[in-house]
């Protein structure tokens, strides 16, 4: 499965309609999230330009003022649209892959720009995610960094990074690693500001699935955008292959875990070498980690599912109120 994720500044020029057409032609796309469209609008000629002639399914939300504005679309052929949702940033869809059944949620976010609304926006982000129950993957233009290296230079502001990497951490979500660019967006001044703003979120049941997730920055073209589009491929797995065993950082975090370890790892084990002891050790410690890990997932759902509506505000939540 291939898909992307641009910010297209406006949808009113024939060339980015051209342009478009081709990342559908020359990446086989199966889904297309443009954000910042600027237009209240698609006739059909519009979006079959779009789309390179090819049948996909559509739904689009408005601008805001002159600014605003989201394309989400998928290929009929490979994906069955069962529901949409959409909101003031985000569109949503529940799908169903035609090839093998599996369900899941794609959304196409545009963050706020201006500072008074991002509270906003964070706010749609936890609720679209918190009360989704199939696995999700986010991505877009979220008009937020992450990271002081996020930024090429200028002051680093971490108010707004904080709070979105604890609703990331809150929500469970993975950020798919971005190659091909470093920074997504450049200001306009003769020696640009770059940032990275774009960016691809996924629940970890829907790394699950797809394993061997990737994202690549593609070239920014001046002319027609100031940021650069992210493509998605989801790899294939090969027949009957294992999902590989990933350690996640976070949860050398959680209470007891260092104990948990100790004692899995303590276990009396077969074998009549050093070695032979130490790999099935490592075996014992990897199988326990995978069904710790899928455990903690599902009690990390209910208790958001219960904890998110009591969330007033932003601040309230960010002191654990909750």
């Amino acid at each position: 499965m291939n898909g992307i994720f641009m910010n297209s500044r406006g949808l009113g020029d024939l060339a980015k309609h051209l342009n478009i057409a081709q990342y559908v032609r020359d990446h086989k796309l199966d889904f297309l999230a443009i954000s910042e469209t600027g237009r209240r609008d698609f006739p059909v000629s519009v979006l079959d330009r779009l789309s390179g002639g090819m049948d996909f399914t559509w739904h689009s939300i408005p601008p805001r003022g002159r600014s605003g504005g989201i394309l989400l679309g998928v290929l009929s052929d490979s994906m069955e649209v069962l529901a949409y949702t959409s909101g003031e940033f985000h569109i949503k869809f529940h799908i169903r892959n035609k090839a093998d059944g599996f369900i899941w949620s794609l959304v196409a976010v545009y963050g706020a720009a201006q500072e008074e609304r991002k509270a906003a926006f964070l706010r749609e982000l936890v609720n679209l995610a918190n009360n989704d129950p199939h696995p999700i993957l986010i991505g877009g233009d979220f008009n937020l960094l992450r990271f002081p290296h996020e930024k090429s230079k200028g002051r680093f502001d971490n108010h707004w990074p904080f709070l979105f990497n604890a609703v990331i951490d809150s929500l469970d979500l993975r950020q798919v690693h971005m190659t091909g660019r470093r920074f997504t967006w450049a200001n306009s001044l003769p020696e640009p500001t770059y940032e990275k703003l774009d960016r691809v979120l996924m629940s970890t049941d829907w790394e699950d699935k797809y394993p061997l997730v990737t994202v690549r920055a593609l070239e920014r073209i001046e002319d027609l955008s100031d940021h650069a589009p992210l493509l998605l491929s989801t790899g294939t797995l090969k027949p009957n292959a294992r999902h590989r065993f990933k350690f996640e950082l976070g949860w050398l975090l959680r209470d007891g875990f260092d104990d948990m370890v100790k004692r899995v790892w303590s276990a009396p084990v077969p074998g009549n070498s050093p070695v032979r002891r130490w790999n099935a050790k490592i075996r014992n410690l990897r199988k326990y980690l995978r069904g710790w890990a899928r455990h903690t997932t599902g009690i990390l759902k209910k208790r958001r599912s219960f904890c998110a509506p009591s969330l007033t505000s932003l601040t309230a939540w960010q002191k654990h109120e909750c």
